[in-house]
């Protein structure tokens, strides 16, 4: 049974990576009708908040209630994270291609795992690290990177690509302590209540109303918001309310696969043989991170085994 929790947790957070490799090709018909980066931020913070509190109000009422300290947990995971991450994100995206992009922003786990270590304590292990390298690794061939280098990337392009991975790491790392408290859908409610409240006062979307007569505009804000990101954002934080925060930072690497997918499938992009290589290796590394579990837990388990099989031959 528990075996298979933990498939069903793993899938959960793959499938959440899934649904936000889609985000490329819903954005693009935004940018196509005038929409800055900001803007676009500013539309799937409100119209996944609006999503949101509907189905939180007509079905888990209950769910909305909150202790007032953990705000600062959910302002913190909207503004600093969201709100940002999204906003690197996609001017790498607007300024040079989705590939760039979503390589950069998967620096993101090696992010987490630091971050990770630091404020709670998680191991750092070899199997971890192995995973972290070869998802990185596989990443930079997925997008081209490497073998042979991308030329000609600006330093400013570089610099808010590592930013949007930073902060997207900074997701997991807030999110983490409300987690046991909360469902997913809780946190990612109010976390994105404090992503559009700060995207209202920021941006000027409100100045471009005239561009939602279009119902390709329409379309893609609603499946930005009900697909890239309130089911993405759901299964990943359910995984993650079950998991370390590194790894399922790691198996959230399953994004730039997707988004190399959907441009073959879409737009008429071919896959090179070191491409394949590189899906190879992140793949491998999702199965390396689930496949076993730290060396400290192994332990920690041991010890308790221990302990209880003591007490029961004292008790005997």
């Amino acid at each position: 049974m528990e075996k298979r929790t933990s498939i069903r947790v793993y899938i959960m957070t793959i499938t959440g990576a899934v649904c936000w490799g889609l985000i490329g090709l819903l954005i693009a018909p935004l940018y196509a009708r005038g929409f800055t980066a900001w803007d676009v931020v500013a539309i799937r913070g409100i119209f996944t908040f609006v999503i949101l509190i509907l189905v939180m109000t007509a079905f888990y009422r209950e769910q909305l209630r909150t202790r007032l300290k953990d705000h600062l947990f959910f302002a913190c995971a909207g503004i600093f994270s969201i709100a940002l991450f999204n906003f690197f994100y996609f001017e790498v995206f607007s300024q040079s291609s989705l590939s760039l992009a979503v390589t950069l922003l998967y620096t993101g786990p090696l992010f987490v795992t630091i971050l990770s270590r630091i404020f709670f304590k998680e191991p750092l292990t070899i199997r971890k690290g192995w995973a972290l390298a070869l998802a990185i690794t596989g990443c930079a061939f997925v997008v081209g990177l490497l073998p042979f280098g991308q030329d000609e990337i600006q330093m400013k392009t570089l610099l808010m690509g590592i930013l949007s991975g930073f902060c997207y790491a900074l997701y997991s790392i807030f999110s983490k302590p409300v987690t046991k408290r909360y469902s997913a859908l809780t946190i990612t409610t109010y976390t994105f209540l404090y992503t559009s409240l700060f995207m209202l006062l920021t941006s000027d979307i409100r100045n471009k109303l005239d561009q939602f007569q279009y119902i390709d505009v329409w379309v893609s804000a609603v499946l930005l918001a009900l697909v890239a990101t309130v089911a993405a954002f759901l299964l990943y934080t359910s995984g993650l309310k079950h998991l370390e925060a590194s790894k399922a930072s790691i198996l959230a690497t399953m994004e730039p696969i997707i988004a190399v997918i959907t441009g073959v499938l879409f737009l008429g992009e071919h896959l090179r043989g070191w491409q394949v290589l590189g899906i190879a290796l992140v793949l491998y590394s999702a199965i390396l991170v689930a496949g076993g579990r730290s060396k400290v837990q192994k332990s920690e388990k041991r010890k308790v085994q221990d302990e209880s099989n003591r007490a029961g031959n004292e008790c005997i």
